[in-house]
């Protein structure tokens, strides 16, 4: 895409985001007495990051969350916040809203030193997987792919997440989306592929596919919002990291059930062994202070 066909289509189809009031400046905060985020190596995508993501999908559905919900400046501020303490790696997604958000943090964020997530959600299209030929679901995954470059601006996604995937047959259903997803890796406009699932069967699937580098999956101490119990989720999991992809963890906090034992789920979380990173959808800047300081509390295992 050219720089023109870029800026004639972010004018026209943007809406509110393409005319919102740019923020000048970045907000200049220090660290204070925040302990540095570790960098990791997500599997084998030669990518490093930070091992928390700044996650931008709480309550996240029909393209907004509650982080796009605040507005552009306090979610820019929220970005940049995540940035000064540390974070390079932010969680977005198609369902979250979250690209054109993202577009303005990217403004005041180097994008050099940063690793953009987002996740292609097959659910806009039909809920029945089966209902899109493998063509009609190859277009669709074309147009989703060049229109998250054009809203969020940039030329290169350093990952793209199948969204949600929820049935034991999901690579086979979803084959059309998929090819694509291979067909821009190959390419260089995607660095790395992946998944994130919401159904155990499903994520036992993904464990054999040698596409998938990154599993985004759900887990906690309590089993809220989870594939399964710790017990049968655990296992699982393990399965990616033994032929050397990568887990990343959401759902760290039960979807916000777990706030006032969030020392407990973190503790469960860094003690596991395998997770690389993990992402929480902090609301605020001082939601992110605390998750700095609890992942210092208990260092990874």
């Amino acid at each position: 895409m050219t720089q023109m066909q870029r800026r004639k289509f972010l004018s026209t189809v943007a809406g509110a985001a393409a005319t919102a009031p740019l923020i000048a400046k970045a907000k200049t905060k220090t660290r204070g007495d925040l302990p540095p985020i570790p960098q990791v190596a997500l599997g084998n995508t030669g990518i490093t990051t930070s091992r928390m993501a700044q996650g931008t999908g709480f309550k996240g559905t029909r393209r907004q969350s509650d982080q796009t919900r605040a507005g552009f400046e306090d979610f820019v501020e929220l970005m940049q916040h995540g940035y000064e303490r540390g974070i390079r790696f932010f969680d977005l997604a198609d369902q979250y809203g979250s690209h054109y958000y993202f577009r303005e943090a990217l403004r005041h964020l180097p994008r050099e030193d940063i690793t953009i997530l987002t996740k292609m959600n097959y659910r806009f299209d039909d809920a029945d997987t089966t209902a899109l030929t493998p063509a009609q679901q190859r277009h669709s995954a074309r147009k989703a792919i060049d229109r998250f470059r054009l809203e969020l601006d940039i030329d290169v996604l350093d990952v793209v997440l199948m969204h949600c995937v929820v049935t034991p047959e999901w690579d086979s259903e979803l084959a059309g989306y998929i090819e694509v997803l291979q067909e821009y890796k190959e390419k260089g406009v995607i660095k790395a592929l992946g998944m994130s699932a919401h159904d155990l069967r499903a994520l036992d699937r993904a464990t054999e596919l040698d596409w998938v580098q990154i599993a985004f999956t759900r887990i906690n101490p309590f089993g809220t919002a989870m594939d399964g119990t710790p017990e049968e989720v655990i296992p699982v999991q393990r399965k990616f990291k033994d032929r050397g992809a990568s887990v990343v963890g959401m759902k760290i906090f039960g979807a916000g059930k777990h706030v006032d034992q969030c020392s407990d789920c973190m503790k469960f979380a860094q003690n596991l062994g395998y997770l690389d990173a993990m992402t929480i959808g902090a609301r605020n800047p001082e939601e992110v202070d605390h998750n700095i300081r609890l992942m210092n509390k208990y260092p990874a295992a």
